[in-house]
Order: structure tokens, then C-alpha cells, then sequence
């Protein structure tokens, strides 16, 4: 079964990191949702949700990939997590799949992860994704695949993005059954 981490923090995307782990766990991906801290945390819009765990107590457990969600200050706060940053770069260094949407790309773009790949995030992101890796090639596709790395738009391609994900790990038949049973 392959394993998903999925951090993250105050002003989350509620629809990005919802669909992102619903549908990975529809799929029977294993997906531990970790607040940087273990607490519960407020979204953008004012839902609070609970966390399966506390970043540091998972960080260093074996995953098959990270996905950060978007949303502020979420994507900003995540960007600054030392042990957010580990776990990406020990994702990279183990050819994992990463992966991030709407404004969460930036905190890859500031890890250099992103540097000669083709990349999308939320639009009023991409003069911050070129100036932060300036060799990147940013595409307006709502979803964006270049060798390990994932990106897509934002909450309207959340469940598109939630999809490939699907894909990615599970193949396409399953990523299919997925998107008929949910009638996407």
C-alpha cells in the first residue's frame, strides 16, 4: 500500500487538502494528514480540521509522497518548516513523488525543487514561482507532471489534481474508477 504525507497549517485550502485526501483514501493509498504541530487548524474559510498527527512524530517514517495543499498563510508557513522542507528534500533524494497546489509550488520553487521542470501553480503565484526559479518552465495546464513532481492550479482543479495523484501511485485503471465513482 503506498503512503501519502500530507502537511499542513493555519489558512489551509479546505477543497485542496480535502479532495486530496479523500480521494487518495478511496483509492486505498494510506494518507497521514500532519498539522506542523499535532493541533487541530483553522482553513482559509474557517473549518477546522484534526490531524492524524504531529509533522515531527512522522517526518522521518517511509512515504511513498508529499503532497503540500495551498492556501494562506498555509503555503508560506510551509515553505518555512524546517521539517517540511526535510521530508521534501528526502523525498527528492529518494526519487519520490512530490506534490503541490495553488499556492504551496512556491515553497517548492524556494527549495530549488523546481528548477528546469515545467511547473503551474495558482495564477496571481507565477511572477513569485520565475523569480524564485527563473529556469523553470510555468505552464497554465491545471495539471502540471515533470518527472517527480506534481503541481496544479488551485481549489477548482483540486479534484483533478487529487486524480493524477491517484494515478501516479495507484496506475490509471484505479484513477479511473475513482473518477467514474465519483462522477467527475
Amino acid at each position: 500500500m503506498s503512503r501519502v504525507l500530507v502537511p499542513f497549517a493555519k489558512g489551509v485550502e479546505e477543497i485542496e487538502f480535502v479532495a486530496v485526501v479523500d480521494i487518495l483514501r478511496r483509492a486505498g493509498v494510506e494518507v497521514c494528514a500532519a498539522s506542523l504541530d499535532g493541533a487541530a487548524v483553522t482553513g482559509r474559510s474557517g473549518i477546522t480540521i484534526e490531524p492524524d498527527a504531529a509533522l515531527p512524530d512522522v517526518m522521518s517514517d517511509a512515504w511513498d509522497m508529499v503532497v503540500l495543499p495551498g492556501g494562506l498563510p498555509n503555503a508560506h508557513l510551509l515553505r518555512d518548516d524546517a521539517g517540511v522542507k526535510q521530508v521534501v528534500d528526502r523525498l527528492r533524494a529518494e526519487r519520490k513523488s512530490i506534490a503541490a497546489i495553488c499556492a504551496a509550488p512556491t515553497a517548492l520553487a524556494a527549495y530549488g525543487m523546481t528548477a528546469n521542470m515545467r511547473v503551474t501553480s495558482y495564477p496571481a503565484c507565477r511572477e513569485e514561482m520565475q523569480s524564485l526559479q527563473p529556469s523553470s518552465v510555468y505552464m497554465d495546464d491545471i495539471v502540471v507532471e515533470d518527472d517527480f513532481l506534481i503541481t496544479s492550479r488551485g481549489a477548482g482543479t483540486a479534484v483533478e489534481f487529487a486524480l493524477r495523484l491517484v494515478a501516479r501511485l495507484c496506475g490509471e485503471q484505479k484513477s479511473t474508477e475513482i473518477r467514474q465513482s465519483i462522477v467527475a
